[in-house]
């Protein structure tokens, strides 16, 4: 093939070169006959022009014929140069459009030389896939002919005992799908009534959508009052901090002071001593003390006051008198701005309601979510987590421990047991992330969460982090092939000291490393 298309190459060359040479020879005789034409006119011209003085009109006008015959050949010698040069033309465009064609045909068997390839490559993958598949199928026919040896070998009891274990486990494989696909429409159907359940509850609970400060308010009757709590040489407004330990800010607010303490049971036991003092009108510093005793003990009537109101709100009774007074201390709690009781109270509601729409006891599933947070009242006397401290509260004053189980399961401290704990769990969701319940500050909230994301991705192995539940947990995704079981659990640790290390955050934050294998295979 390639010595064809050589031999083709050097015709087509021959072509131009013959071509070319006689446009060379045609364009040389044209040339060399216009001007000998040309020189016999000029000569005609001249013996007639020589003539002319002594000659006739007649030989005047033959002359001038002779004249305008000469030029005409001259006008066709010009014109068959002319036909000679456009022929010439068209036979070099004749051979770049030969050219042209070779080129493509060139371009043609290029292609089709690939594609020749590729199919031979193609077959020789087939045959060696074929060859493959006979080794397969004699490997086979040999492992069947060795079964039915093995086969004729049986007894019958032993062939039937073969045979009843073999439609046993086709048997249990079917009941496993089954299973499955029982397991799969149930949990469909779980959540599918658990969002109505929870949906429902969510649109029955009304309540008012208000967060607590760090700062009471305190109207004066006029400017002049601030200069009597100042007291002379500011005496008494140093008694009143030392006695009660809050803060007094004076500024140029009109007709009011400001009280700031973290602690909102002292601050309010100071609102009320300052309010009796600015209303009694005596202000010193054994006044302040004598009002402050009795602000403090009308403060705790209060807190036996409001836990008795939030039970019989709540429909819960028999409940331990030391119980209901730590319920009422949390009427002076906040969490993230939300009043601890108010929450308490919403959280109660809404489990009962949830509890009522699952045909569960409703008192008890109120209870447990009205006792959940008990250890609030007293985390700042006791170190660990409030969860844990409730629930040894509540177990000491008698109560239940399905009770004592919820109080102690609703932040995953232990492993969740009964349905009232999951209650629980949802209810305080709910009433903790509704809009308006609580508040923190936005910028110190998402740097959190991208500094837990950021220490979680510095560790070897990891591939995805997830802050979730506000930056309560941390869902670290790893590689399978790089970290194994043993090595998650020290990844798990290793974060979670690392968050203790650099964080500050309420409560608690859990980690949990998610090690995750596939296998995929096809059923033909």
């Amino acid at each position: 093939m390639e010595t064809g298309t050589a031999i083709l190459i050097v015709g087509i060359v021959a072509v131009v070169a013959a071509t070319v040479v006689a446009f060379f020879l045609v364009r040389r005789a044209s040339q060399r006959s216009a001007d000998e034409q040309q020189a016999a006119i000029s000569a005609e011209q001249e013996a007639a022009q020589a003539q002319a003085a002594g000659i006739t009109e007649a030989a005047q006008n033959e002359a001038t014929e002779i004249l305008q015959r000469a030029r005409a050949e001259a006008e066709q010698f010009e014109q068959h140069a002319d036909e000679t040069n456009a022929q010439i033309r068209e036979k070099r465009l004749d051979l770049e459009q030969r050219e042209a064609r070779l080129g493509q045909r060139e371009a043609r068997l290029h292609i089709e030389n690939r594609a020749l390839e590729g199919r031979e490559y193609e077959l020789s993958r087939q045959e060696a896939a074929i060859a493959a598949k006979f080794v397969e199928l004699e490997e086979l026919e040999n492992a069947r002919q060795a079964e039915l040896a093995r086969v004729a070998g049986l007894s019958a009891d032993e062939a039937k005992n073969e045979l009843v274990e073999v439609i046993e486990n086709q048997a249990k494989r079917e009941a496993a799908i089954r299973a499955r696909e029982i397991e799969r429409e149930a949990n469909e159907d779980a959540k599918k009534r658990a969002r109505e359940i929870i949906t429902l509850a969510i649109q029955r609970l009304a309540s008012e959508q208000t967060a607590e400060a760090v700062v009471s308010v305190l109207n004066l009757p006029g400017d002049e009052m601030k200069g009597r709590i100042i007291g002379r040489e500011g005496r008494n407004i140093r008694a009143f901090e030392q006695i009660t330990g809050v803060n007094v800010i004076i500024d140029d607010t009109p007709e009011a002071v400001l009280l700031s303490c973290f602690d909102p049971v002292r601050r309010e036991i100071a609102r009320l001593t300052l309010e009796q003092l600015v209303l009694d009108g005596r202000i010193h510093p054994h006044r302040i003390e004598e009002q402050y005793h009795r602000s403090k003990a009308e403060v705790e009537n209060l807190c036996v006051r409001a836990g008795e109101d939030a039970l019989v709100e709540v429909g819960v009774a028999d409940v331990h008198p030391d119980l209901v007074v730590l319920l009422g201390r949390l009427r002076y709690r906040t969490s993230y701005g939300q009043n601890v009781l108010q929450h308490l109270l919403e959280s109660a509601h809404l489990a009962g309601v949830m509890a009522a729409e699952l045909g569960l006891d409703v008192a008890l599933a109120k209870r447990c979510a009205l006792l959940h947070d008990i250890g609030k009242a007293l985390t700042h006397e006791v170190d660990g987590s409030h969860a844990l401290i409730g629930a040894e509260i509540a177990r000491r004053y008698g109560e239940s421990e399905d009770v004592v189980h919820a109080i102690e399961a609703h932040h995953n401290e232990v492993e969740v047991r009964t349905v009232e704990a999951v209650l629980t769990q949802a209810a305080d969701a709910i009433s903790g992330s509704r809009p308006g319940a609580r508040r923190e500050s936005l910028e110190a909230y998402v740097k959190r969460l991208e500094r837990l994301e950021e220490i979680a991705m510095s560790q070897e192995g990891v591939e995805k982090v997830f802050a979730m539940q506000a930056g309560r947990e941390v869902r670290v995704m790893v590689l399978p092939d790089v970290v194994d079981d043993l090595q998650a659990q020290v990844l798990a640790r290793d974060i979670a000291k690392q968050v203790e290390e650099e964080l500050t955050y309420p409560g608690q934050i859990r980690i949990t490393v998610v090690r995750e294998s596939r296998s995929t295979e096809f059923a033909r």
